[in-house]
């Protein structure tokens, strides 16, 4: 009934229990948890009342030898799991639906999930760094930092875990550095890197740069919707040995800048953005950098506005990590159902009232 694949890579998580006492298998925990968070129900309280009201229909798959689990035991469990562990499940899992894309476009960035924060106990809010696939619309691979600045040691380690081969890694002006360039190089990717006050001469010379010449390698966007219209002016300038730091950026072929002009309710905004990029092609260069905004608008977002997460106040041992895991894996699921035309929010009420598309957003193998 279920996509074996998912069930028997979850199967293989250690469980962070020991004793004879063990009343729940931690398989139906984990997959009451998948479901639940599929159908719109996200907090520990919520997954048992959603296991509650469909005991038989679980009943069907699951053994659940000791009954239905409380939301203690959800809490307990999804707190105390390995995150490595579970993140190394949930990794096998996107290897195993990922579609190989020639130019696949990978976002890098990270996200607060402000909930979980606890000043009581001195405890910093989970940061996470997240790699986004565009063209699969799933999330690869994500790592817990506990700050910010954190960023620039997580992306390297985030890297390491990700096939990224033939793709276009893009990342914020925190990940520009040059060993992080020759990290995506090595293995076989182009990047395209924002500049900002972190590298500080090479930000000024390349905004100097295009303040003062006329760019040959031009392209415009426009967009409109929801009383909306912006107007993106992409330049790219690939005649760069004139710049003094061009020898240590690896690969660095083009530096690229961006003018966004945006109307809304009759008030414009406007903003420059600069580049560094091993592209040579504007029109890669202006689809690079549209796509990034991909993991602010379809995960982050999303994760905030349909999922909730910021409000969740799950905060014990790696509950936060853990759930942000389960989280990117409805969202992967969702997104790759196409049977239906709907936003994720109408497609997790359909899995709680249907359990025939709840089983079929869960085959997407």
């Amino acid at each position: 009934m279920m996509s074996k694949s998912l069930i028997e890579i979850f199967e293989e998580l250690p469980d962070p229990r020991s004793g004879n006492a063990i009343r729940h298998k931690l398989i139906d925990v984990i997959t009451i948890g998948i479901m639940s968070i599929l159908s719109g129900h996200d907090e520990y309280t919520e997954m048992e009342l959603f296991a509650q009201m469909k005991e038989s229909w679980l009943r069907g798959f699951l053994e659940l030898p000791g009954g239905i689990p409380s939301h203690d035991t959800f809490g307990d469990i999804f707190s105390a799991i390995n995150p490595m562990a579970f993140r190394k499940c949930f990794m096998q899992w996107v290897q195993a639906v990922r579609e190989n894309i020639s130019g696949e476009i990978i976002s890098i960035d990270g996200k607060n999930i402000r909930g979980s924060r606890d000043n009581a106990n001195g405890k910093r809010a989970t940061h996470i760094v997240s790699a986004w696939a565009q063209n699969n619309q799933i999330v690869l691979g994500q790592l817990a930092t506990e700050e910010k600045s954190n960023e620039t040691t997580a992306i390297p380690e985030l890297l390491k875990l990700l096939e990224i081969k033939g793709c276009i890694v893009t990342i914020d002006a925190a990940g520009c550095q040059k060993k992080i360039a020759k990290q995506i190089v090595y293995a076989g990717a182009d990047y395209v890197l924002a500049l900002k006050g972190n590298q500080e001469n090479l930000h000024e010379d390349v905004k100097l740069y295009f303040e003062n010449e006329d760019i040959a390698h031009k392209t415009t966007t426009h967009d409109k919707g929801h009383g909306r219209v912006e107007t993106r002016e992409y330049r790219l300038e690939t005649g760069i040995d004139w710049l003094p730091q061009k020898s240590d950026w690896m690969s660095l072929n083009a530096i690229g800048m961006v003018k966004s002009r945006v109307l809304e309710r009759d008030v414009v905004r406007e903003e420059t953005r600069y580049f560094i990029t091993s592209l040579t092609d504007v029109k890669s260069f202006a689809k690079a950098v549209r796509a990034h905004w991909g993991i602010e608008n379809s995960l982050h977002w999303s994760l905030d506005v349909t999922f909730g997460e910021d409000s969740c106040r799950a905060r014990a041992g790696a509950a936060a990590e853990n759930l942000n895991i389960l989280r990117h894996l409805a969202i992967g699921l969702l997104k790759n159902e196409t049977s239906i035309n709907a936003s994720l929010n109408l497609k997790r009420k359909r899995c709680a009232l249907s359990n025939d598309y709840l089983l079929k957003v869960l085959d997407f193998s």
